[in-house]
């Protein structure tokens, strides 16, 4: 997440950064527009949705997880919410959040039971966890950049780097597992648990890595050069990015779409609906979504 007054610096990064349009197919379905289902917000964030096709996000200012369900309800579905921020749904149900308020990782259970998973990193709090990928095997890889809150009381990060940890499937061990990031934020991953996508968003680029049997990464690969607050992929393996709108590449990184939001900032995204072709923007002070021709490639958890 990033709020405006920062992602209005970050913009200009990521505007900068855009690439040509090219002739490929789009992935919005013939017809569609995009819709404004939702607003009022402070600023919305972290958007994942359940198999039901429910979909869940923050308006982290006002410290709140919102549900807007399958048949097109909104509600409050947890507050206060640690200032959850990125967020995903693990094989079990579980809500996995990124509770910014003291630098957490936690799962949130269907009954709202909170377990908290990561409070630190080798005794040190971490710089404010951002957005969290839940691998099919369980692990989730976390980015944690350092965006200065107005709700916490210290004004530096403990940490000396702004990287990606990854917490195995047993939640018992946290890794650092990138060394070379400026300010890592957007992340998602591949069905099969190969791949993983990272957004260095200061640096205006995205990156692709291996994923390793054991959850290291390897091969880090230039993907784009296109910075994103939050990510999603779908079934074609194409990407999409935020920031200004939101940026669509397919599997090589070429652009093939570009969807214009009309707010500040669109902060991140998901595929849902009962048929998984709707894509969910979370942008500012609202909630939009549009129709997609195409699904979302990682399944409701």
């Amino acid at each position: 997440m990033i709020h405006k007054n920062l992602g209005g610096q970050i913009a200009g990064l990521i505007l900068g950064a855009a690439l040509p349009l090219v002739a490929a197919e789009g992935v919005v379905a013939p017809g569609a527009k995009l819709e404004k289902l939702a607003g009022g917000f402070a600023f919305t964030e972290g958007p994942t949705a359940d198999p039901a096709g429910n979909v869940f996000f923050v308006d982290q200012p006002n410290n709140r997880i919102m549900e807007w369900s399958a048949d097109s309800k909104l509600s409050t579905f947890l507050q206060p919410s640690g200032r959850a921020n990125g967020m995903d749904f693990d094989a079990q149900g579980n809500l996995i959040a990124c509770a910014d308020e003291h630098n957490e990782l936690w799962s949130i259970a269907p009954d709202k039971k909170v377990t908290v998973l990561v409070k630190d990193y080798q005794g040190k709090y971490l710089n404010g966890p951002n957005d969290v990928w839940v691998a099919p095997n369980g692990g989730m890889y976390i980015t944690d950049p350092f965006y200065r809150r107005t709700w916490w009381d210290h004004s530096t990060m403990a940490l000396t780097n702004e990287e990606v940890f990854y917490l195995s499937p047993e939640r018992k061990t946290l890794a650092r597992v990138t060394e070379d990031l400026k300010k890592p934020n957007g992340i998602t991953g591949t069905p099969d648990g190969k791949t993983l996508f990272v957004s260095d968003i200061e640096r205006g680029q995205t990156w692709r890595y291996d994923i390793q049997a054991d959850g290291a990464l390897a091969n880090k690969t230039f993907y784009c050069g296109l910075g994103s607050d939050g990510m999603t992929i779908d079934a074609e393996g194409n990407l999409y990015l935020t920031g200004h709108g939101v940026t669509v590449f397919d599997k090589t990184g070429r652009q093939i779409e570009h969807i214009a939001v009309p707010e500040n900032w669109t902060a991140n995204v998901c595929i849902s609906g009962k048929d998984r072709k709707t894509l969910f923007i979370t942008a500012s002070e609202s909630l939009y979504a549009i129709r997609l021709r195409v699904k979302g490639a990682n399944p409701a958890k």
